[in-house]
């Protein structure tokens, strides 16, 4: 329904553009040229020259043509804001009207200079100057972005302010373009109400020429697996459709959409996620005891990481001033049992000499220096974890800190395809990637129509974890991200706030 109305709209510019040049003195052939027709437009209005080549930039030129319409438009003497509204919000009905109206008459500069703008007009345009400024600016260049989670801990915290680069991997051309303004995907003051009209989709499109995404870079994106919600409280991206379609209905989707109101985003309207990208195309990744490895050597360990671990002291409770000034660990009370507690659940202890820690790789020396403690060691999950991704426990036994090998994808990479590895693939092949994909009794596939058992990948893929390695929800959970769900990349904390300003955290650059 979107598109129809998107292509009557346009035809409808038009033709009411070939009236409107053929009484402004133009042949109406011309109005059905592309670029030339507003070239036109620019040449009789007298509009600087500029403005025609500006209209070429991708989206952002879109509301520059319009603006030059309205000009065109107030050299027929229509200057009322009313005016200027229908011809945006309905042109397949105003420009017919303004081109083929007998009381619609070519005024020329003349018109255009009788006209003088009230105040209010002012506000107005300079309303909407900055509208589609703010939107160009958040679209293309940068946006804001604040922590929500403590997944990325001690490397950002939360209530860390972020400016996250959208140039860093080239801007992507919104592939939802039609939402309200400076949000992501709700209306303001709701968690449940879309903020977009999913009816027109735009297929993925990144301006070139910039950087690929960097292994150890820390980047938001699109969460591949909000594409499908719970969308009531308690669930959305924090419990989601895919566990629970899994862990509770056992794979019963009709029983869940019974159950539940169901939500189905555009891809770059699912919820925003950050994490460090640990592996990119191409790359071997491996967890093996709480150790990360790529591509056979130990991969980068950033400073502000955190990793529980066991320790074992002497006896008794650490000293506060330690724990405090040394540590970093703020303490809280509950107000409904007055009991005092860590506030982030980074201490937890097991008994009266051992204690479970979550700590930076300087926070584990300090501890393992404390006259009170006998040893700590690394916590490691044990067995097999059924939520790891692939979700596959008889082809890949994994759980949180031993993990792989797998490979991570690679635009142009081609695979063979097995009952023993579809698992891993079958979510790109379909989902991301858009095809059709039969599994047949026997182990052999149909894709698109096409029997086969390769699969050449259309996009490269990432493996994103938090730097709070136990207190993640990251690839581990829901595997890779496709380069069509990269926002840009987090490079600067320009505020925090907790209790007050973080001051030594304000214009810190993010590694």
């Amino acid at each position: 329904m979107g598109w129809i109305l998107l292509i009557i709209g346009v035809i409808g510019w038009h033709v009411g553009l070939y009236g409107m040049f053929k009484k402004a003195g133009i042949e109406g052939w011309k109005a059905f040229i592309p670029f030339y027709n507003t070239w036109l437009i620019v040449d009789i209005c007298g509009v600087r020259k500029y403005w025609f080549w500006l209209q070429l930039i991708p989206i952002g030129g879109q509301f520059i043509t319009i603006w030059l319409t309205i000009i065109f438009v107030m050299h027929f003497g229509r200057y009322n804001i009313l005016h200027h509204t229908a011809l945006v919000f309905l042109p397949f009905l105003y420009m017919p009207y303004m081109g083929f109206s007998q009381n619609e008459k070519w005024g020329g500069r003349a018109a255009f200079e009788r006209y003088k703008k009230p105040g209010s007009r002012e506000w107005i345009d300079a309303g909407v100057f900055a509208i589609v400024a703010a939107t160009l600016i958040r679209t293309f260049v940068f946006e804001a972005y604040v922590i929500p989670t403590g997944s990325m801990e001690r490397t950002l915290l939360i209530n860390d302010f972020l400016f996250v680069s959208k140039m860093s991997y080239g801007p992507r051309i919104p592939q939802t373009p039609l939402s309200f303004p400076f949000v992501h995907n709700v209306l303001p003051m709701s968690k449940f109400t879309p903020s977009y009209i999913k009816s027109v989709q735009i297929p993925y499109k990144r301006l070139a020429g910039f950087t690929e995404v960097k292994r150890n870079d820390v980047v938001v994106f699109n969460f591949p697996a909000g594409d499908t919600i719970i969308n009531e409280e308690n669930y959305l991206s924090l419990n989601t459709y895919y566990d629970v379609l899994q862990s509770q209905y056992k794979g019963n989707r009709e029983q869940l959409m019974l159950d539940h109101k169901i939500l189905v985003h555009p891809p770059d309207k699912t919820d925003n996620y950050i994490k460090r990208c640990v592996a990119v195309g191409g790359d071997e990744l491996s967890l093996k005891s709480g150790i990360l490895f790529i591509n056979g050597e130990p991969a980068f360990i950033p400073p502000g990481s955190q990793i529980e671990y066991f320790v074992e002291t002497k006896g008794g409770a650490f000293d506060r001033e330690f724990l405090e000034e040394e540590l970093g660990y703020e303490f809280i009370i509950d107000p409904m049992t007055g009991q005092e507690y860590e506030k982030n659940g980074d201490l937890g202890q097991i008994d009266a000499k051992n204690f479970i820690m979550n700590l930076t790789p300087e926070m584990l020396e300090k501890v393992k220096k404390h006259p009170n403690v006998v040893q700590a060691f690394m916590y490691v999950e044990q067995g097999v974890n059924a939520k790891m991704f692939p979700q596959d426990t008889a082809n890949f036994a994994f759980n949180y800190d031993n993990f792989g090998p797998i490979k991570v994808p690679a635009k142009g990479q081609e695979v063979e395809i097995t009952p023993a590895n579809i698992s891993l693939y079958r979510r790109i092949i379909t989902t991301y990637e858009g095809n059709t994909l039969q599994e047949n009794p026997d182990g052999t596939y149909v894709i698109n129509g096409v029997a086969t058992n390769k699969y050449r990948f259309k996009w490269n893929y990432y493996f994103m974890m938090g730097d709070n390695r136990h207190r993640s929800q990251d690839s581990r959970f829901w595997g890779f991200v496709p380069e069509t769900h990269i926002v840009g990349k987090a490079s600067l904390i320009w505020f925090s706030w907790n209790k007050g300003p973080r001051w030594k955290r304000l214009f810190k650059t993010i590694k």
